[in-house]
């Protein structure tokens, strides 16, 4: 197994960072990574929005509903669908764009956005970085969007933090691999089986690092899943421009 391989085998959450800033040239090759990233049809519908200023952290850790690692990392870089610029590209070849009136735009650009993040992720860790995944700016997107000023067409998706781990975090295990790797067709009928033994190992996992709140992996799952847990996406992305009409 290659350094890659086992690196992206060995991904961790961090949540808790040093204030040591990122080298310019370290973060810059982070940022290249995903500025390569393969984009639907190359439209390159992806922006992002990079937020070093400690205010402005301070800001979207409480957007995302109070996540102190926001601001205490020194970066935090939002992953944008942005059909904003696809636009103008659009106009400048004399045609008018209507793509972003679909509920395709809305994949496109989230399925971009979501290679852009890995990308972020995996090139950040093998630069020595640690890294969190935030999709908790989508609890209040129209804040986000005054924040970061987003034009129309465009929504923060998602974000990352970047930065020096001051405590490291563990590896969670896992569904068992053939939950998620299904060979030739879905194998359905094996995943109550799975389930049921993923929520006794995640319960040992709890247990082996003191967390005296862990659940199984079924009811964190339902706590989520029986809401809408970010009501306000829908409504500022169409205020944002985008329709659900296709």
């Amino acid at each position: 197994m290659n350094s890659t391989l086992q690196l992206m085998r060995e991904h961790r959450s961090v949540r808790s960072y040093q204030d040591k800033p990122i080298p310019t040239e370290v973060l810059d090759a982070v940022l290249d990574a995903a500025w390569k990233s393969p984009t639907s049809i190359n439209g390159q519908q992806v922006s992002l929005v990079v937020v070093q200023d400690l205010e402005r952290r301070r800001k979207i850790a409480e957007i995302a509903g109070g996540q102190p690692w926001i601001a205490q990392a020194p970066v935090f870089v939002a992953i944008v669908p942005d059909f904003y610029k696809t636009r103008i590209g659009v106009e400048k070849a004399g045609d008018e764009q209507v793509i972003h009136n679909s509920v395709e735009a809305f994949a496109v650009g989230a399925v971009d956005a979501g290679i852009a993040l890995g990308n972020i992720m995996t090139a950040a860790r093998s630069a020595g970085l640690s890294v969190v995944p935030i999709g908790g700016i989508r609890r209040d997107p129209q804040a986000m969007v005054e924040l970061l000023e987003l034009p129309e067409l465009t929504f923060p998706l998602v974000g990352v933090v970047l930065g020096y781990a001051d405590q490291d975090s563990t590896i969670k295990p896992r569904l068992p691999r053939a939950s998620f790797v299904h060979r030739e067709r879905y194998q359905a009928a094996a995943l109550p089986a799975m389930i049921a033994q993923y929520d006794a190992a995640i319960m040992d996992y709890w247990q082996t690092i003191q967390r005296a709140d862990g659940q199984p992996w079924s009811v964190n799952t339902a706590q989520y899943y029986r809401q809408v847990y970010f009501p306000q996406v829908a409504p500022v992305a169409r205020k944002q421009g985008f329709g659900f009409d296709q």
